[in-house]
């Protein structure tokens, strides 16, 4: 700290900074405006690649502990979610043009997987998950996961020097290997087993761009009715009885509207993923109750290939009904030229880590995408494709005034 406070002197960094013009073309505030009806960016969005590539090169100006770890300083409510936090190291990096964005570190390699015995809610987050679920996402057209890039930060220049949280500041290091490391710091857990380290100063991880602030554009977070037991024992309903789906659909806002379509959809893209860990889902509030659910969070992703977990895809096999405009998107991605796992090897050679996935987790995609037509044909079979396709292709588009719009 003292070291820390001398470098900031000589850099005359304790003076106050000159202030800073939002630019009407900056890259975050054209992703903001570009939040729609239909989903968090339109699909052909220039905006978004450029804030991709923003997110690469943009010196980062700030560094700070993300509002939930600050949270977890004050209080642990271990009764209601068991996990060694001190694992779960995040930080919001901030960027000029008043960019900003969330900092995951890596904290597993690519050929490892997540041991058997780990329960979902003690598993990792793994950097590169975050990466691959944002190519997915986009990949299926949901467009519901905020862009996600991966970039090599050097945690001494744009971590260390540029914060002033002194707590942030009181875990560097420096390891008997020589490397810049860095901890949590937490109630419980929080040790120095538990850092991530620079090579000696470099570290790989995910920064996924920030959405517009609550007040700007409110967001509701709502338990996921197919929410897991987050104890060592015990099972939620969902999980022992199977018309679990008709007690569903008669709350509401499941009883009518695209909201249980839009469950549906997110229990495909965690299954695709392997993440079990969706306990909440956000929505904008503007958009109302047919508004898209936001797929936050999906750093537990992609620690498995070798197992498929079809509890995830319980809200489909349960409630057996499906949005065409998924199943014809599903469909195209079975077919041979097409077929997901080179269209996502394809679009994961665009980031900078590259490769972001093992081969093994590609190959896992194809498979786990025959498992969910397998279950919706089971579906059709039963009911009959009139009740169990949706018909969502005729939808018309979203006015101008349902965009997201932002204020000074």
């Amino acid at each position: 700290s003292r070291r820390h406070k001398l470098y900031r002197e000589e850099l005359n960094l304790t003076s106050p900074a000159a202030p800073l013009s939002l630019r009407p073309e900056a890259s975050w505030l054209q992703f903001h405006l570009g939040i729609s009806r239909d989903g968090l960016y339109p699909r052909s969005s220039p905006a978004v690649n450029r804030l991709l590539r923003d997110m690469q090169d943009f010196t980062t100006v700030s560094a700070d502990y993300s509002q939930d770890e600050k949270a977890l300083l004050g209080a642990c409510d271990c009764s209601q979610i068991v996990k060694p936090s001190g694992v779960h190291l995040k930080l919001v990096l901030r960027f000029q043009d008043f960019g900003k964005a969330m900092f995951k570190p890596m904290r597993q390699k690519r050929d490892e997987e997540t041991p058997e015995d780990f329960f979902y809610f003690v598993d990792f987050q793994r950097h590169n998950a975050e990466i691959a679920a944002f190519h997915l996402d986009r990949i299926l057209d949901f467009r519901r996961v905020p862009p996600t890039v991966g970039r090599l930060i050097n945690v001494t220049k744009e971590i260390l020097e540029v914060t002033k949280n002194e707590i942030l500041q009181s875990v560097f290091f420096v390891s008997p290997a020589s490397n810049v490391c860095f901890f949590a710091k937490c109630p419980y857990m929080c040790k120095t087993e538990y850092a991530v380290c620079g090579n000696p100063h470099l570290l790989e991880g995910s920064l996924s761009a920030f959405l517009p602030s609550l007040n700007l554009a409110p967001r509701l977070s709502i338990p996921n009715p197919w929410i897991r037991s987050y104890s060592f024992d015990g099972k939620e309903e969902w999980e022992v009885n199977p018309l679990y789906c008709n007690t569903v659909r008669e709350i509401y806002p499941y009883s009518n509207g695209n909201r249980l379509l839009n469950i549906v959809d997110m229990a495909i893209f965690d299954f695709l993923i392997g993440n079990m860990d969706r306990h909440h889902y956000e929505m904008f509030t503007k958009f109302g109750d047919d508004g898209f659910l936001l797929h936050l969070d999906n750093a537990r992703g992609f620690g498995r290939h070798s197992h498929d977990e079809t509890s995830i895809l319980a809200p489909l096999s349960q409630c057996c009904i499906i949005k065409r405009t998924t199943l014809l998107r599903l469909q195209l991605l079975a077919e041979p030229e097409y077929r997901l796992s080179d269209v996502m090897r394809e679009s994961l050679l665009q980031d900078r880590l590259a490769p972001v996935l093992t081969e093994p987790h590609l190959l896992a995609l194809d498979r786990r995408l025959q498992l969910i037509l397998k279950a919706v044909r089971k579906c059709i079979d039963t009911y009959g494709e009139a009740k169990v396709v949706a018909n969502d292709t005729t939808q018309p588009e979203a006015p101008a005034s349902d965009r997201v719009k932002l204020t000074t």
